[in-house]
């Protein structure tokens, strides 16, 4: 027992050495197992330490508008080419119009009638129809619109919001007539055609010199204008002695035309002075004009020939030319118009038709 004692004694210090060391190095194992400890190049060892990033406030409001969700998903990684707002081509229009071959004895507002469509579409649809002192002619094909309006064809450059200026209509109704085939944001492709709904189509409306230019005689009296070398006595009587109409006064025709053999007595229907006398390039042909001085003028147009020159009087029921088929026309007839301070009224309110 002694010598145990001794033993315990003389060695306690250094078992306590050993069992602190051999703790010393289990504790640092362990250590090493948790840890990677990495060298700095200076001997110095650093063990590096995970980052969380930070999401600013601009971030995270965006996140929060586009959740991931609804953010696109790119599932192929090659190049493509963006689309090219410039190549953006619109849809063409759509339409399917109906024609009609002219019978003999029809007229515009019996073809319309027809159709259930105004008489100025005829003109909307076709508008070759608008030329001064054009027929509709027998056998001719036309297109007739399905609802009132003009059939417009579209020009480098228009738009719609210039269309709907031009015709005055509602932007809304050009876009809402589906087989425009209009959408956003309704550009209108060239060399197209497009109906314009409730549109009437525009005459070309020639006018001839004035009293005036003729004249030179003006007024010394009350108010202002012309002095009239003579004044027509306000009645009209026939210019031809035919009564055979081959078109009547309509929206595309504001005349009447009485179809004759070529050569045929035209006489004025009132007294007046002859403004205009000669070749009309605007599709009359041989034309005479008389101004009757009170506000009215008649209109004598396909002749073959003329008998009187500007500046001239002639009276009421005088030969002044010979009818033909000149200008515009498809056969022998005149072209009888009359105009009242400028406005192209039915000669058969002053003749008897």
């Amino acid at each position: 027992m002694e010598r145990k004692r001794l033993f315990w004694q003389k060695y306690s210090g250094q078992l306590l050495l050993v069992i602190l060391i051999l703790l010393l190095l289990v504790g640092w194992r362990a250590l090493l197992a948790d840890e990677f400890v990495a060298d700095n190049g200076e001997g110095t060892a650093v063990s590096p330490t995970l980052t969380t990033p930070t999401i600013g406030a601009a971030d995270r409001n965006r996140a929060e508008k586009e959740p991931l969700s609804e953010l696109p998903v790119i599932e192929d990684a090659s190049l493509s080419p963006a689309l090219n707002p410039l190549t953006y081509q619109p849809k063409l229009p759509e339409h399917v119009f109906q024609t009609y071959t002219v019978q003999r004895g029809d007229t515009p507002k019996s073809i319309a009638d027809q159709f259930g469509i105004e008489s100025e579409t005829l003109l909307g649809g076709n508008p070759f129809l608008s030329q001064e002192s054009s027929l509709l002619q027998t056998g001719l094909d036309l297109i007739i619109l399905p609802v009132d309006g003009v059939l417009h064809d579209v020009l480098p450059g228009e738009t719609l919001e210039k269309l709907a200026e031009q015709f005055g209509v509602p932007m809304a109704d050009i876009i809402a007539y589906a087989p425009n085939n209009l959408e956003f944001p309704y550009r209108l492709q060239p060399d197209t055609q497009i109906v314009i709904p409730g549109a009437v189509r525009e005459l070309f409306i020639w006018n001839p010199p004035t009293l005036a230019e003729v004249t030179g005689r003006r007024s010394s009296g009350i108010g202002s204008g012309v002095q009239p070398v003579v004044r027509g006595t306000g009645t009209f009587v026939w210019p031809v002695i035919s009564r055979y109409f081959t078109q009547y006064y309509w929206a595309g025709h504001r005349a009447i035309d009485v179809a004759l053999p070529e050569g045929s007595a035209a006489v004025a229907a009132d007294t007046g002075t002859v403004t205009y006398a000669g070749w009309n390039n605007t599709g009359y042909g041989y034309l005479i004009v008389v101004n009757h001085g009170n506000g009215y003028e008649t209109f004598y147009a396909h002749l073959r020939g003329v008998n009187v020159a500007v500046g001239q009087v002639v009276v009421q029921g005088q030969v002044i030319g010979a009818t033909g088929n000149t200008g515009n026309s498809s056969g022998p007839h005149i072209h009888f118009e009359v105009r009242s301070n400028g406005n192209r009224d039915d000669p058969c309110w002053y003749i008897p038709c």
